[in-house]
């Protein structure tokens, strides 16, 4: 008896906190809600931009990159509204901005909001090299790495007693604590140059984001095929020095882009060149 009221509660709170990625169905454990992850993201957001130099949306970089940003965000829209999930995107308030800086990086934190550097622009090359990374960066929210890794942590830190789940409850008991995990995992107001997400994915999120964002860039109007070309310069990028932030945690070159071969004749079926996603035979 003692054990299951110890433990009931805690089964209680595995089972609620069991959760399905989109596209490639793996479960995962979520112990933090959308709305606690975007409030928090949305707050470490506007932390960096304050404290970074923006990009007008008046320039031309800028400007291309909130136009991927803006067809990205609505391939994956598109893509919930015809597999039946339309809310799955609920609470997500898009956002993408330019900063300056030398880093070969960019990052999308949970709710969407998102930040390209100048530094990976001539590494890209072109629009639908820029949709490779955008695609890639957006699909970590959406597959809500960001919270999986918190709740792991959480768990690891013991910030939760057996039954408990959520991140305000967590801030409520151990703020100092919680607060640190949330800055460990993405950062708060990071300067120019640096990285945002400091806890690394793992090389299976990594790899997960890989397939979503091929998905996404080809409803979105551009060629997945691109992937090979954009991780091939990336992998001449990395020969003989340290990798890129970008490229840290990440699969090896050669790992990487034979899965995106892989998945490629996947994401071929959702590509038309005018983004509309009408050649799928995906839904």
């Amino acid at each position: 008896m003692k054990r299951v009221l110890l433990y009931g509660p805690l089964l209680i709170a595995i089972l609620w906190a069991c959760a399905s990625v989109p596209i490639t169905g793996r479960k995962q454990f979520l112990l933090v809600s959308d709305s606690e992850m975007n409030s928090m993201a949305l707050t470490s957001y506007k932390q960096f931009l304050d404290t970074n130099k923006v990009i007008p949306a008046s320039s031309q970089q800028s400007a291309m990159v909130k136009r991927v940003g803006d067809k990205i965000a609505r391939a994956a829209q598109q893509y919930f509204e015809k597999t039946g999930n339309p809310n799955y995107l609920n609470g997500y308030q898009w956002q993408t901005e330019l900063v300056q800086s030398n880093e070969v990086n960019a990052w999308c934190m949970p709710g969407g909001k998102m930040v390209v550097y100048t530094g990976i622009l001539p590494v890209t090359q072109t629009e639908a090299g820029l949709a490779v990374v955008m695609g890639h960066e957006v699909s970590h929210a959406i597959a809500k790495h960001g919270a999986e890794r918190m709740s792991q942590g959480m768990i690891a830190q013991g910030l939760l007693a057996a039954g408990q789940v959520g991140l305000q409850v967590a801030m409520k008991d151990k703020p100092q604590a919680t607060q640190g995990l949330w800055n460990t995992v993405f950062g708060v107001a990071a300067p120019a140059g640096a990285q945002l997400t400091i806890l690394a994915n793992g090389r299976g999120q990594e790899s997960e984001a890989d397939h979503l964002g091929l998905i996404f860039m080809a409803m979105a109007g551009y060629n997945p095929e691109e992937a090979v070309a954009f991780w091939g310069r990336m992998a001449a990028l990395n020969k003989g020095t340290k990798p890129p932030l970008f490229l840290s945690t990440h699969p090896s070159d050669e790992q990487r882009i034979a899965n995106i071969k892989k998945i490629l004749p996947e994401a071929n079926q959702y590509y038309t060149a005018g983004g509309s996603g009408t050649k799928s035979t995906k839904y």
